[in-house]
């Protein structure tokens, strides 16, 4: 049976996949509309580029902390490999709090920030600019979850088979 924190990270994992994807086809439909608008119709609306810029913002920063969680994201761990295993542990612990530290830090940064630009609108879309800026905090805050509910164990890596 799985444990707690299993569950908790498979269960946040989809529901922040399925999000980040959902975000992800809504930004294709925005970039075909825009190329139809653009080419067929004659001219496109200048809120579809602002808007497939702001949703694959989103889509990247929402999907961070579910595939740092899988190993999916590019690194090498050729060092880990490398060095005996205790060091490797104190490694592991040195790359957990350097990636918490870094997220909390990134989370809190971009929420100032993001509202510190609220009485400024953006240029295609009209809105606060408070309202894209939004999903950088909560990227951040999100690997920060994910990587606090990871602990500071061997990331999985994603070999190559050779044929």
């Amino acid at each position: 049976m799985p444990s707690l924190r299993q569950r908790v990270l498979a269960v946040s994992r989809t529901l922040i996949l399925t999000l980040a994807a959902t975000l992800l086809l809504i930004n294709l439909a925005a970039i075909l509309y825009g190329v139809f608008m653009r080419y067929l119709a004659g001219g496109a609306p200048i809120w579809t580029d602002e808007l497939a810029r702001f949703l694959i913002i989103a889509t990247v920063m929402l999907a961070a902390g579910a595939v740092w969680v899988e190993g999916g994201h590019m690194r090498v761990a050729l060092i880990e490999r490398l060095l005996p295993r205790a060091l490797a542990r104190v490694l592991n612990l040195y790359q957990w709090l350097l990636t918490l530290v870094l997220a909390l830090g990134g989370a809190w940064f971009s929420y100032r920030y993001a509202l510190s630009v609220g009485m400024f609108t953006t240029s295609g879309l009209g809105i606060s600019r408070t309202i894209p800026l939004m999903s950088l905090p909560l990227g951040f805050a999100l690997l920060a979850w994910h990587a606090l509910w990871y602990g500071p164990a061997p990331l999985p890596t994603i070999t190559e088979e050779v044929a």
